[in-house]
């Protein structure tokens, strides 16, 4: 009997770990903070956010942190002339786009690095394209260097001028996954196939999390 029982409880075990929901990590270099309560000393880790920006979409419509909230949204940096990564990205963010395009929590925010060339009717152009009529995915644009900034300090990205690089710019291949609280959740490789199922799948995890919030 004794050894009976002591199956059925590993069996338990196994299931509960089993049925534990993955959370994702946050990103980003915590600030932890000490504190008292009841006598005893606590430390809380905030996380870096997303800072807030103001920039200009394909509809001329102004986009803000605030024009996700309640959602999710998937990041990246472009440019429409890129003659190397952006149409791999482009294409593969297309693919995520359309697994989530009837859910209204998700939505995708495309960078433009190069807001000379990449002009609101260019990008709207673009977008039609793709046959984006929707705006769950909005290709933005605004002052060349406020987009650097926030590549580099909000996103942890790459995004510069370089004469010698093709397309006279660098940039990240990175896909970034952000939470209704802007933080950054996770960061893919957007050039690679198999990395948009992880996305996926971790877009997934992270509507599952919103929603026990709620």
């Amino acid at each position: 009997m004794r050894v009976v029982m002591l199956l059925l409880l590993c069996l338990l075990m196994i299931s509960a770990c089993q049925h534990t929901e993955k959370k994702l990590p946050y990103l980003g270099t915590p600030i932890v903070t000490e504190h008292f309560r009841n006598g005893n000393t606590v430390y809380d880790s905030t996380y870096p956010v997303v800072p807030a920006f103001s920039l200009t979409d394909q509809d001329s419509m102004t986009v803000t942190p605030q024009t996700f909230n309640g959602k999710i949204y998937v990041a990246d940096f472009i440019f429409l002339s890129c003659p190397t990564i952006c149409p791999t990205m482009n294409d593969n963010m297309l693919q995520v786009y359309h697994h989530f395009k009837n859910e209204d929590r998700v939505n995708f925010l495309s960078h433009t690095i190069d807001p000379k060339y990449d002009t609101i009717p260019r990008l709207k152009a673009y977008a039609n394209s793709l046959h984006i009529t929707d705006n769950k995915w909005r290709f933005v644009t605004g002052n060349q260097d406020t987009v650097f900034q926030l590549a580099e300090k909000g996103y942890y990205a790459s995004a510069a001028k370089d004469s010698a690089a093709p397309g006279n710019y660098i940039h990240s291949g990175g896909f970034f996954l952000i939470d209704r609280q802007r933080h950054i959740r996770g960061i893919y490789n957007g050039t690679d196939k198999e990395a948009m199922q992880h996305l996926i799948r971790d877009i997934q995890t992270l509507l599952k999390e919103d929603s026990q919030k709620l």
